[in-house]
C-alpha cells in the first residue's frame, strides 16, 4: 500500500545520483530496504537516527548492512546526509527520532502495520511525501529508488502514431518523426508496437543490426533499467529502435510492455511508437504512457469512416489524439473537413514526397532528406509539441 501526502520528490539534475538515505533501527525492515535497493541498482547510506545526532550505529544495524552499503552514524562520515540525499526512506520505528529534521521533499515513511492509523500523523510530523507499507508497496519503492539511481529528470515526450485504416502511412510517418528528432540532436527511440507489421528495422534498413528485439523482453516482470535498455537496442540513423524479429513470437505480456516503455521514457528526449489498429492489453499499456497520439487518415470517405472507429477505441485511453490528413483529397474533402468529421484537432497535412518509395527501397528511411516536405512537416510537429510540453511543465526533451 502506498499513499501520497503532498508532492513528488525533487527532480534530478541529470547524471547518476547518489543512493537513498535509509533511517531505521529495525533490522528486519533494514534487510528488506537493502534488498529493494539492490534490486534497483542503488547503494544506500544507512543511519539509525537523524544523521549527526548519534555517536554510533547499533551492532544489529551494522551487521545487517551489506558490503555495498555505507553505514554511518554522523554527518561528518559522509557529506550526503539528510538534506542532500536524493531520497530518504524513514522506517516507522524512526519517525519520532527524525521529527525535528529540516523539512524537505523526497521523504518516504516505510512501515508494515496496515492497520496502524497513526502512521499518517507521524508522516505529517516528519513532512513525508508518501506513506508506504511493505510488502504491498515493494514494486513502487523499487521504481522510486531506481529513478534516483538513474538520475531521472523529465520523461521523454512520447508520441504514438496509428493508421486510420490499413495502408494509411502510419509506419512511414513514425519513422520520419523519429529520424527528424534524432537529426535535431534529441535522444530518440522508435518503438514498433505492431508485431504483424514486418518490423520497422526493415523499413530503416537495419534488420541485421545487432541488438535486442521485442521477444527478448517477453520475460520481463519488474523494472527495466533505462540505460541498459538503450544500450541493448540497435542504433540506426542516430536513433535507437525497438522492433520485432522474424521469429514466431508475436506477443509480449502487458506487464513487460509497460516496464519497457516506462524505461524508455525515463531516458528523456523523444519516444515515437508505431501503433497497430488492434487495441489489446499490451497496446493499452502503451497508450497509457503516450503523451500525444497522431491518427493518420487518407482523405477519402471510407478511410474517414474506418478512422472513426479507431479513434473511438484509442480515445478511451488516450486523451490527446490528433488527426494528420494525407492526400490526395476526395471530392468535397480537405484536411479541416476530415478533422471536423472525426471530431479531432488537426495536427496537419502529411505532405506527399516524391521518390519516397524509391528511397525506402534503397535503404534510406523516410524523412532522410532534411529539406524534403516530410522532414519539414515532422520538424514543425516537434517544434509545436515540445513547446506545448514545456508550457504544461510535463514531458519534454
Amino acid at each position: 500500500m502506498t499513499g501520497t501526502i503532498t508532492h513528488d520528490p525533487p527532480p534530478a539534475a541529470g547524471g547518476r545520483q547518489s543512493g537513498p538515505l535509509i533511517v531505521t533501527e529495525d533490522p528486519d525492515l533494514l534487510d528488506d530496504l537493502l534488498r529493494l535497493c539492490a534490486a534497483a541498482g542503488a547503494t544506500p547510506e544507512v543511519h539509525h537516527s537523524l544523521p549527526g545526532t548519534s555517536p554510533s550505529a547499533p551492532a544489529a544495524l551494522t551487521a545487517a548492512a551489506t558490503p555495498s552499503t555505507t553505514t554511518t552514524s554522523s554527518a561528518s562520515a559522509r557529506p550526503a546526509g539528510w538534506e542532500a540525499a536524493p531520497l530518504v526512506l524513514v522506517g516507522d520505528d524512526a519517525a519520532r527520532r527524525v521529527r525535528g529534521a529540516v523539512r524537505r521533499r523526497g521523504v518516504v515513511l516505510v512501515g508494515r502495520d496496515q492497520d496502524d492509523s497513526g502512521v499518517w500523523q507521524r508522516a505529517v510530523e516528519i513532512g513525508a511525501d508518501h506513506v508506504l507499507m511493505l510488502p504491498d508497496g515493494e514494486q513502487w519503492l523499487v521504481d522510486r529508488i531506481a529513478d534516483v539511481a538513474e538520475g531521472v529528470g523529465r520523461p521523454a515526450l512520447t508520441v504514438g502514431v496509428i493508421g486510420g485504416r490499413g495502408g494509411a502511412g502510419a509506419s512511414t510517418l513514425a519513422c520520419a518523426l523519429a529520424v527528424t528528432s534524432a537529426r535535431e540532436g534529441l535522444r530518440s527511440l522508435l518503438v514498433d508496437a505492431d508485431p504483424m507489421g514486418g518490423g520497422l528495422d526493415v523499413l530503416l534498413g537495419g534488420e541485421t543490426a545487432d541488438g535486442l528485439r521485442w521477444p527478448a523482453f517477453a520475460a520481463s516482470r519488474g523494472r527495466v533499467g533505462g540505460g541498459a535498455l538503450e544500450e541493448s537496442l540497435p542504433e540506426l540513423h542516430s536513433l535507437r529502435v525497438l522492433s520485432w524479429d522474424r521469429g514466431d513470437c508475436v506477443a509480449v505480456p502487458p506487464q513487460a510492455v509497460r516496464a519497457v516503455l516506462a524505461a524508455a521514457r525515463r531516458r528523456g528526449g523523444t519516444v515515437v511508437v508505431d501503433l497497430p489498429r488492434r487495441i489489446d492489453d499490451g497496446v493499452a499499456e502503451i497508450l497509457a504512457q503516450v503523451d500525444v497520439g497522431i491518427l493518420v487518415v487518407p482523405a477519402e470517405l471510407r478511410a474517414v469512416a474506418a478512422a472513426g472507429r479507431v479513434a473511438a477505441a484509442v480515445g478511451m485511453v488516450l486523451r490527446d489524439l490528433r488527426v494528420a490528413v494525407r492526400g490526395p483529397y476526395a471530392s468535397g474533402l480537405d484536411d479541416r473537413e476530415v478533422a471536423r468529421l472525426l471530431g479531432l484537432p488537426l495536427a496537419g497535412e502529411v505532405p506527399v514526397e516524391s521518390g519516397l518509395l524509391r528511397a525506402t527501397e534503397s535503404r534510406r528511411p523516410p524523412g532522410t532528406p532534411s529539406r524534403g516536405p516530410l522532414a519539414r512537416f515532422c520538424r514543425g510537429f516537434w517544434e509545436r509539441a515540445l513547446a506545448e510540453s514545456e508550457g504544461r511543465g510535463g514531458s519534454a526533451a
